[in-house]
């Protein structure tokens, strides 16, 4: 949890000598604080590969989602593209070599941040994970993203298993900028603008006040296909009902939610003398979206003609609000320097349904509905001090210690009656339809903490060598303690070629979700013999449940890591720069949610849901053991063109290949062990995220224009579907954008983001939902919107 602010204060006024301003600031953006305590090391001389996205960076990919633009911005990030998915079409699932969503730390000014509220059941990469939701960090605030490509569990808190996202926030003291974009895709729909604003102001004569503020609307789009499907009831003679030729038969919303976030972030910091700083930062976001589920058709039990003559299509509309302080101080005490910090966090995501109804209240049932609110907390506390010590060859040693305390809450509140209950109309289907509302029995309001302190080793014990080591214990209220650890080391060979290391270990307890995370929704499978999918209530039960331990399911384990990379660094004075790692992940008891269940499975699943609405069931289980090796390659080169400007070309690669080594289920179940995690799971684990990713970026600039070319490449994946896997094939994804200045304070951008309107392959006929569903619902790495084309303003002053 501890990463050094007194590096980022050095890191923040350091300079190096260079032409113009512009290009200090460029030398000093390249400074890292994360993966090392010692300032001042740049990317190329760490020990670990670690990325640094400057504002710039994530400006200049057009992209209107911090998110969506650190994906292009880095390759080794995934933010897969998902709808018709309930939740995570609001908060996407985002992860870092391909692992789970929740393996991956996220900090903001080094300090831990909270995770969302929302749990991922609907079949997309990272299945029964949450992540924390980056897009509630207006790109606005954000002065650089640095990503650690490296287990950190024992530096920066247990479950950094897969890496670290630090977020660095705006420091000016003073100016600020004034932005607006607005685009639409070529098909007309996914209409967008966003305006932010960012101001920095002087406190007092040594310390400063930067307020950002972000405004940012989207409007659906969609890419449906026309449903082919009888949508009336036949007429009293047996007749077709002549409506079915007037009908609108695109009647599915397929693609991007319609979308409305407002964000403000602070952050501020005030020194209290020579030898002390007081520092605060925090946000509040709010995000409404509107996402369709499946069309319920005139003729289908879950409709009432009287309501809906014609069919409707349920509106998934959540509010999300989330909310972040920290509040610290830094001061020397002797020749220690001390950092102490309290942080909250919350993320509260409510279900609205609309156009809707309960078939079941007859009707008079309403057409919205709040269907309960699922909300997190979480409350950290760190103290973390550091100083040098003589040490061998007249080297010195950084020692750094720490304590730390954390508590985790999750409460679900309950929808109103109406969007839960069985009426009992004409036995029609009972709840909210779209999205059945949490019941009173799903109600938790649970906490749980954990203490850990930490130690850790730097030093540059020669010119050419460095080296470090850390040590974490962690004790949790639910799960005791572990013990990790990590030795990193680097050696120069001279000083143009570098070899670097790194071994460590992990350990993640469940999280609060996955622990008390309990619901009954409506999940569509296909039918064994037609594959026409079909509606199911499907209840996803936490270990608290009544039917978790009639089936002795058994309780949440640990997840236990251990990670090696391997790394070689080039640079030369011609401006290239060279980095190449080799990585392995290898996690034990993985935590998944589970395949479904039913009562034609076994007489004992039958009589653990008779007392449920529920007809399938399932949950959340250490299922496997999975072991994940990759190979990271980024290119820089920097050249000087003379009259014909400057070029900068960079280019990044990862390989990643996740594969399971075993599967250890509960034997409880009469040879059931098998369901619980079958080969549509395991292809989402191993298969859904392409093996190869990679990009080539070129930026020149002329004058007062800067042009902006990148390539993005986008390897093969597969979806697991019951009829078998299908693989869906690698393509490449053009962006253009070119910038003019027109004034030093005033710049226009005109751009297109996937210029040659490039799609994934199509679904397969014999699993498209009768052609509804054209392409892939989950995982598709770049969507399936298009191309987009924007016009930017930005003023500096």
């Amino acid at each position: 949890m501890r990463l050094g602010l007194l590096a980022l204060a050095v890191a923040a006024n350091f300079s190096l000598p260079a032409a113009n301003a512009a290009d200090e600031q460029a030398q000093v953006e390249k400074i890292t604080i994360i993966g090392s305590r010692i300032a001042l090391r740049t990317v190329t001389d760490s020990a670990a590969p670690v990325d640094i996205i400057t504002a710039e960076q994530l400006e200049s990919t057009g992209m209107t989602e911090t998110a969506k633009a650190l994906q292009f911005a880095a390759p080794s990030y995934n933010f897969p593209f998902s709808s018709v998915t309930d939740g995570s079409d609001a908060v996407r699932p985002a992860s870092l070599r391909g692992m789970s969503p929740d393996h991956t730390l996220v900090l903001v000014n080094g300090k831990r941040r909270h995770g969302s509220a929302l749990v991922h059941l609907s079949g997309t990469v990272g299945k029964g994970s949450s992540n924390v939701d980056l897009n509630a960090i207006p790109m606005t605030a954000i002065k650089r993203i640095e990503i650690l490509r490296d287990g950190a569990s024992a530096q920066y808190g247990s479950d950094a298993i897969a890496g670290v996202i630090n977020v660095v926030l705006k420091d000016s003291a003073d100016g600020g900028s004034l932005s607006a974009q607005a685009g639409q895709t070529y098909e007309g729909d996914g209409q967008q603008w966003r305006v932010g604003l960012n101001h920095g102001m002087g406190l007092g004569d040594d310390g400063f006040i930067n307020l950002s503020l972000e405004a940012h609307h989207k409007d659906s789009t969609n890419r449906a296909g026309l449903d082919p499907r009888q949508q009336y009831p036949k007429l009293a003679n047996g007749s077709e009902d002549p409506r079915e030729l007037t009908f609108n038969k695109l009647n599915h919303q397929v693609g991007d939610a319609e979308y409305d976030n407002l964000g403000l972030f602070v952050n501020a910091g005030k020194a209290m003398g020579d030898k002390a700083e007081f520092y605060a930062f925090g946000g509040l976001s709010k995000r409404e979206t509107k996402s369709g589920a499946f069309y319920r058709r005139a003729l289908d039990s879950r409709n009432l003609l009287e309501i809906y003559p014609d069919g409707f299509l349920p509106k998934i509309n959540p509010d999300i609000v989330d909310g972040s302080l920290v509040l610290g101080t830094k001061f020397e005490l002797g020749e220690w320097n001390l950092d102490a910090s309290a942080g909250y966090g919350s993320n509260a995501f409510t279900y609205n349904v609309d156009n809707t109804l309960n078939a079941s209240l007859g009707p008079d049932s309403p057409t919205r509905f709040d269907a309960g609110t699922l909300s997190t907390t979480e409350t950290n506390v760190s103290l973390d001090a550091s100083r040098y010590f003589d040490f061998a060859n007249d080297s010195e040693i950084m020692l750094a210690i720490g304590l730390s305390w954390r508590q985790n809450g999750y409460e679900i509140e309950a929808g109103e009656s109406g969007s839960y209950i069985n009426g009992g109309y004409m036995d029609r289907p009972a709840g909210s339809q779209g999205f059945t509302g949490f019941t009173p029995e799903s109600e938790v309001d649970e906490t749980r903490s954990n203490k850990g302190i930490f130690m850790e080793l730097e030093n540059q014990l020669t010119n050419e060598f460095y080296w470090a080591a850390a040590l974490r214990y962690e004790d949790y209220s639910d799960f005791g303690g572990n013990t990790s650890w990590k030795l990193s080391g680097r050696y120069d060979f001279n000083d143009n070629l570098a070899l670097r290391a790194t071994a460590n270990t992990g350990f993640r307890a469940p999280s609060v979700q996955q622990l008390y995370f309990t619901n009954i929704s409506t999940l569509f499978n296909p039918d064994p013999v037609t594959g026409q999918l079909v509606p199911t209530e499907s209840g996803t039960f936490n270990t608290l449940s009544p039917v978790t331990k009639a089936l002795d399911i058994g309780q949440l384990e640990a997840e236990i890591s251990q990670s090696y990379s391997l790394g070689l660094v080039y640079t030369n004075n011609d401006g290239l720069a060279v980095t190449l790692d080799a990585y392995q992940i290898s996690v034990d008891d993985r935590i998944v949610l589970s395949s479904q269940l039913t009562p034609d499975d076994s007489p004992l699943v039958a009589a653990a849901l008779a007392t449920t609405s529920a007809e399938s069931a399932r949950f959340f289980i250490n299922a496997v053991d999975t072991r994940t090796r990759g190979i990271d390659l980024v290119m820089t080169q920097n050249m000087d063109m003379g009259h014909y400007g400057n070029l900068r070309a960079n280019l990044a690669y990862g390989y990643n290949k996740t594969e399971i080594e075993d599967i250890h289920l509960p034997n409880v179940l009469d040879g059931l062990e098998t369901k619980l995690f079958d080969a549509i799971e395991q292809t989402r684990m191993t298969k859904a995220t392409p093996n190869h990713t990679g990009s080539v970026g070129l930026t020149h600039d002329l004058g007062d224009f800067s042009t902006n070319l990148r390539l993005s490449y986008f390897g093969s994946y597969s979806v697991g579907y019951s009829s078998g896997d299908v693989e869906y094939g690698d393509k490449w994804v053009t962006d253009l954008s070119v910038k003019y200045a027109a004034t030093d304070a005033l710049s226009f951008t005109a751009g297109v983001q996937n210029l040659f309107d490039v799609y994934p392959d199509k679904r397969p006929d014999d699993n498209n939902f009768n052609g509804i569903f054209v392409y892939p619902l989950t995982n598709t790495p770049f969507g399936f919107n298009g191309g987009y084309y924007f016009l930017e303003m930005r003023y500096s002053y």
